[in-house]
């Protein structure tokens, strides 16, 4: 079952607990370059680096979070980090208590800071 638009938006919105300059000078480090499934097509950025600057955007394009100004390529990518997010927070409590576990630096590159829960 897909979950409506509103429901994606504001629980990536509770997800996302990084502001956009948070998350781009975290991208910018060596730990997050290097977190995460390589790309298949040959490129050495992970995935969840790359979803880490679409998150970037779609902060920087809307601060204040008003769900009418979100395209729906925003929402497709929004549904991607909630459910990635999701996923790793029920499977991963290391994410929570060690900073230096690839659990945490991954979700990390999805805007989802686990020491600030």
């Amino acid at each position: 079952m897909v979950k409506d638009t509103q429901t994606v938006i504001s629980e990536f919105n509770d997800l996302v607990n990084m502001d956009s300059s948070s998350l781009s000078s975290w991208l910018k480090t060596s730990a997050s370059e290097h977190s995460g499934q390589q790309k298949k097509h040959g490129s050495h950025e992970t995935i969840g680096h790359n979803s880490g600057r679409h998150i970037v955007r779609i902060l920087e394009k809307n601060p204040d979070k008003d769900p009418g100004k979100y395209d729906e390529e925003d929402i497709q990518h929004m549904r991607k980090v909630v459910s990635y997010c999701k996923r790793h927070l029920a499977q991963e409590e290391t994410a929570k208590h060690n900073t230096n576990s690839k659990s945490y630096k991954s979700l990390k590159n999805w805007g989802h800071d686990a020491q600030l829960e």
